[in-house]
């Protein structure tokens, strides 16, 4: 039975090898070379593994200039019925609506129980709210395999359910390991 997610952003990756015959995979830093058809990677999503998972934790916009904060926390991101829910929220059901408006420095640099700024670029880590300016109304989660898996060549399997409405981009990518002809997005990306 091949798992599914749902709620905001849905993912259910199950990677395995094709073509050419044989192919490798970097799983925890290890090295591992792999048979066409073998199945080297999957997650049911029974529960969220930080071995396999990592949040990102920013407000950078993701080069986009989306209008969320996101990061680890258990009522953004989590798993339930074998299934992974992102589900956004207000930032201010967290930290209150005088922080978002008008609180001051807003610090993602380990200010918060958890969180430590994986993005520092665009102003991803700290910012100001004063009035003219607001911290990010949504908080969300985004969550990445590049320091646990990464392949070369293979079929990859997403079983997933994704939301539509204004304001809403859920997104699942495929990003390079290494940045080998620049930053995104010249050294590729596959979106689904």
């Amino acid at each position: 039975m091949k798992p599914i997610l749902s709620l905001f952003l849905l993912i259910s990756p199950t990677w395995v090898s094709s073509e050419p015959s044989i192919t490798t995979s970097l799983q925890n830093g290890i090295r591992t070379t792999h048979q066409s058809g073998e199945l080297i990677w999957e997650d049911n999503f029974d529960f969220l593994d930080f071995d396999k998972w990592e949040h990102e934790i920013t407000m950078s916009g993701g080069g986009n200039w989306e209008f969320q904060v996101y990061w680890n926390n258990r009522s953004n991101s989590y798993c339930q019925d074998s299934k992974l829910l992102i589900k956004p929220q207000l930032t201010s059901d967290r930290f209150g609506e005088e922080m978002v408006r008008n609180g001051g420095l807003f610090d993602l640099w380990g200010g918060q129980p958890g969180d430590l700024c994986t993005s520092p670029g665009f102003f991803g880590c700290e910012r100001i709210s004063n009035g003219a300016n607001i911290i990010n109304p949504i908080s969300s989660a985004r969550l990445r395999t590049s320091n646990s898996f990464a392949f070369t060549y293979g079929k990859v399997e997403v079983d997933a359910k994704l939301p539509e409405g204004d304001w809403l981009w859920p997104a699942i990518w495929m990003l390079p390991l290494k940045q080998e002809y620049g930053l995104w997005p010249t050294s590729g990306e596959i979106g689904l």
